[in-house]
């Protein structure tokens, strides 16, 4: 066993653990997750949090296999790239999901550092208590593994979580819809045109690889042009931009879907192919497969709450090291 460097824990993360710890209890939450951005104290986080389930994701990739070497943990293994707090812990809640670590419709209570400060980060500093909605926005391996399809499962999942992400995220602060096709290349290709000019035409094919997260980047402001973009099963986009001229006959969608949806429909029935369409008015993302949507991901069922937290005032004025989280309703 590998034990962490020792050294008092502050009083006000000391004051923030116990009032993780209370609410844990009496909630009942499924987990504390904490966000670390810093080497702690880990045996006295876990001394203050001890008969709580506790889950950590690092801020770097040497703090996350340090934490590893650890007991008493379950640790995350997130994207580390610099992203705004919410985000990250929206990637470590879905990384639980998606590893199994919480189950869908979970209560969770986060510790992380609020007041984003990278010369001196502080260890923690908020609370916050989260309501993990049925509808997540990202499928697990399991659910993928559902489809019987010849595109392998890692290329349909990059592909989904990355249609997740332009339907949670959106591009420039503005809402985008898109629609991907993956396998099938060839046949898919027959009965598209492309829609004024192909962005990807001329690249390498190393170069236009979903794999690679830079190309994913790229894709998302891809996402904003009209068209399908085509994706061979080995995750290569073949095409983008692409107008799918395909007829829709016998089949039925839920009213509200629009052409877009009906596109990815029609082309998953006339080919062996994936479609996912991410809806631009609610991020939505609809997976279909032979006509029908077989898997859908609905962004959060209910926002993160991010809950008022006091500290406790003594009789003499000075404040204690007790804080009081107060908890109010959705």
């Amino acid at each position: 066993m590998v034990t962490a460097p020792l050294g008092q824990v502050p009083a006000q993360t000391v004051g923030l653990l116990q009032a993780a710890r209370q609410l844990y209890q009496s909630l009942p939450a499924d987990g504390v997750l904490l966000l670390a951005e810093t080497e702690m104290d880990w045996e006295g986080v876990r001394s203050h949090l001890e008969g709580c389930r506790l889950l950590v994701a690092a801020v770097d990739s040497v703090l996350t296999e340090r934490l590893k070497q650890l007991e008493g943990l379950v640790v995350l293994d997130i994207d580390h790239r610099p992203v705004p707090i919410r985000e990250r812990l929206s990637l470590a809640l879905l990384e639980a999901i998606a590893t199994e670590k919480l189950h869908q419709g979970a209560l969770v209570v986060a510790l992380y550092n609020g007041v984003e400060i990278e010369e001196a980060p502080d260890q923690i500093d908020s609370l916050s208590i989260i309501h993990l909605g049925e509808h997540l926005e990202r499928l697990t391996s399991q659910d993928l593994r559902r489809l019987v399809t010849q595109v392998p499962l890692q290329t349909l999942k990059i592909v989904v979580d990355l249609a997740a992400e332009i339907g949670r995220e959106g591009r420039e602060g503005k809402p985008v819809g898109t629609l991907f096709v993956v396998g099938d290349t060839r046949k898919v290709l027959s009965m598209t045109r492309v829609m004024g000019f192909d962005p990807v035409r001329g690249y390498s094919r190393q170069e236009r690889n979903i794999r690679d997260r830079p190309v994913r980047e790229n894709l998302k402001e891809i996402a904003k042009l009209d068209g399908a973009i085509i994706i061979d099963e080995d995750g290569t986009v073949a095409a983008a931009a692409r107008y799918i001229d395909v007829l829709a006959e016998g089949i039925t969608l839920s009213k509200g879907l629009g052409s877009r949806h009906w596109a990815a429909a029609a082309v998953s029935k006339r080919t062996r192919a994936i479609a996912i369409a991410v809806s631009e008015s609610t991020g939505t993302v609809r997976i279909f497969q032979n006509g029908e949507v077989v898997l859908h991901i609905a962004p959060f069922a209910r926002p993160m709450i991010w809950r008022p937290f006091q500290m406790q005032v003594a009789e003499d004025g000075e404040t204690s090291q007790a804080p009081k989280a107060v908890v109010t309703g959705p």
